[in-house]
């Protein structure tokens, strides 16, 4: 495959910080915010921002179902934050009425690190990267539990949150807690678009 079009969810959140870094590893980046857009890209990054209130305007926007199915169906995504909340199967303190897309067999706890006062950043190993990552934590979810065929691919290295799972991977689907892209660093999405490029269910037809 050629540069591949990896959009960024574009209804709240860091959408422009996402688009800055995509550019950055070389490949086609694309706001998405209706069911045509969606269908044009080869994978998707689902950003932080409020859980509920993107799958609220996911509704709104009638691209719920169709992400969902994308997912599902083989689509690459990537979910940073809020967006790791939206990709998992479960999830604990969520709102009563709490929706997920789905694709990642795990067990997140929503705003598990506390309240915006009490964000923080600290350097973490990721699973294939040679150095740690800084990571930025914003009332940020960590992983309860996972399933079979899930990967851990980072956790928390010290403090009271030592050994909490803050990224793992399932197939085509990968989740952070923290936000890649916040700072210079743009090695996670550079993993990520290797993901795509990698991936055959990637939609040759859909440029």
């Amino acid at each position: 495959m050629s540069a591949p079009t990896i959009g960024v969810l574009a209804l709240q959140g860091d959408v422009r910080e996402h688009l800055r870094a995509l550019e950055a590893v070389g490949v086609r980046a694309a706001s998405v915010r209706r069911r045509e857009e969606l269908e044009s890209v080869h994978g998707l990054v689902i950003p932080g921002g409020e859980s509920t209130t993107m799958a609220k305007l996911a509704r709104t926007f009638d691209l719920f179902e169709p992400l969902r199915k994308r997912i599902a169906g083989g689509m690459p995504a990537l979910g940073t934050c809020a967006g790791m909340i939206l990709l998992a199967d479960r999830v604990l303190d969520g709102t009563a009425d709490q929706e997920t897309l789905g694709g990642l067999d795990i067990t997140v706890r929503r705003n598990a690190f506390g309240r915006q006062v009490d964000s923080f950043e600290g350097d973490v190993a990721f699973a294939g990267l040679d150095s740690d990552v800084h990571a930025v934590f914003i009332r940020a979810p960590w992983v309860e539990a996972v399933g079979q065929g899930v990967d851990v691919l980072a956790r928390v290295a010290r403090g009271e949150a030592a050994g909490r799972i803050v990224a793992v991977r399932q197939g085509h689907v990968m989740a952070t807690s923290f936000h890649p892209e916040v700072g210079g660093d743009t090695r996670i999405h550079r993993l990520f678009r290797d993901l795509v490029t990698s991936t055959p269910s990637s939609p040759e037809g859909r440029r």
